[in-house]
């Protein structure tokens, strides 16, 4: 009897892995596939809610409405308390999190036909950087949220040691792996035993010789495009009138998913129009005029995914042009920029985020105490584990390693399925 599952409740996508019949399966979730993106959309013109593909599908078919996208990003800060105002009402971040918890669970016992009363949730090595408190209390958040989502019992494990339970179900001879999981908020590394002998095991804990992450992701990668890139088509990096820079918070909540709707209010707005004053450059001037229009008309969203899909584009191209057919100055508008963005531009403004990734990784040697020739493997898996230029650099790192993929979206839901079955069978 399925009454357990493993719940991986992603920033950008979300799996849900059961153990049937010997194995692990993955639920459908949405249209026949197993991940359900981590969005929401209140729909303000049908009066509805809808998630996942959908809910992106509505906001981009221009429908008036809130979009909640990365709300995993809100655990272990400050703004999990808040609230925000949705369809007229006021609501809290931490009731936004438990409705999609809640509809993912829902989907999940819908598709396998059995309920779930007991969940192990993956969760990343640091929900905060260099934060222990922190980090402690966006697990105890999450758990309060699932509780109250509708499951009775909740534990969790580490995102990357999820990842190497699915990958040791498949092996036939022992390796010494280091898991790579670059996810849309957080990158995380364990370097762990893995063998058909252990796989048993009640207690792996010495098995794992080390475990570190560092708060970047899939995300991050969208926002430094899209700052290097996209926004100074909307006035970044321009110069006031008296050689001061424009103010530049706007355009960082603009390329952070979840604080795009901070900029959805009127004072935004005045302040957007009062500096307009202080802009003698015609083209700033023009650029101002975009952000201002696509802040009126809440594209910010819609600004953020032409990031996105220029990163996995650019992942596999040399280079895109990128028509930004909503980059207007009033409605009627119709001349808009299209820009040339190259793979090299992409890697320069990331750069200093896989440096970061690198110097993690080689921590978790350390910490583990082995060399990098140790390392069998390096098995990678999250949405964001392809993006060009990181595999070359972990090459570097651990030349002698063969590199594997796993299911980028599905490796930690099957692994923390296996780990609830382990713990509540």
């Amino acid at each position: 009897m399925a009454y357990a599952c493993g719940l991986d409740f992603g920033t950008s996508n979300s799996t849900v892995g059961v153990f049937q019949n010997d194995q692990v399966v993955l639920a459908n979730l949405e249209d026949n596939k197993v991940t359900l993106p981590s969005v929401i959309f209140f729909n303000a013109d049908l009066d509805e809610v809808s998630y996942g593909r959908a809910a992106l599908a509505d906001y981009l078919d221009g429908y008036e409405g809130r979009l909640m996208r990365s709300m995993k990003s809100l655990l272990g800060t400050g703004l999990i308390e808040g609230h925000t105002e949705v369809q007229g009402r006021r609501v809290s971040y931490k009731d936004l999190l438990g409705q999609y918890i809640r509809e993912l669970k829902r989907r999940a016992e819908t598709n396998i036909r059995q309920h779930f009363d007991h969940a192990v949730f993956g969760r990343p090595v640091h929900f905060i950087d260099d934060d222990l408190k922190a980090d402690q209390l966006a697990e105890d958040t999450l758990k309060e949220i699932a509780l109250a989502a509708g499951f009775k019992q909740v534990s969790f494990q580490f995102e990357p040691i999820a990842a190497a339970l699915d990958y040791e179900s498949r092996l036939q001879t022992e390796e010494l792996v280091l898991i790579v999981d670059i996810g849309g908020g957080t990158s995380d590394f364990s370097i762990v035993r893995l063998s058909p002998q252990r796989r048993n095991l009640p207690d792996r804990q010495n098995d794992i010789l080390s475990n570190t992450g560092v708060h970047i992701g899939g995300t991050d990668f969208d926002k430094y495009l899209s700052l290097a890139k996209l926004l100074p088509l909307l006035g970044l990096g321009g110069k006031l009138q008296g050689g001061a820079d424009m103010p530049s918070a706007n355009y960082f909540n603009l390329a952070t998913w979840h604080t795009i709707n901070l900029l959805y209010s009127q004072k935004v707005i005045r302040e957007i129009q009062d500096l307009q004053h202080d802009i003698v450059d015609a083209q700033l001037r023009e650029a101002c005029s975009r952000l201002l229009y696509l802040i009126e008309e809440r594209n910010g969203h819609w600004l953020a995914i032409q990031a996105e899909e220029a990163k996995i584009r650019l992942s596999s191209e040399t280079s895109l042009i990128a028509q930004l057919d909503r980059l207007k100055t009033k409605a009627k508008d119709e001349h808009y920029p299209s820009i040339e963005i190259h793979d090299h531009e992409f890697q320069a403004a990331i750069s200093p985020l896989l440096n970061q990734i690198c110097a993690t990784v080689e921590l978790s040697l350390q910490q583990a105490m082995v060399a990098a020739s140790s390392i069998n493997t390096v098995y990678f898996t999250g949405g964001a584990s392809g993006v060009k230029g990181l595999r070359q650099k972990l090459a570097t790192l651990l030349p002698q390693a063969k590199q594997v993929d796993g299911d980028i979206f599905g490796s930690i839901g099957s692994g923390l399925g296996w780990e609830a079955h382990r713990r509540y069978a």
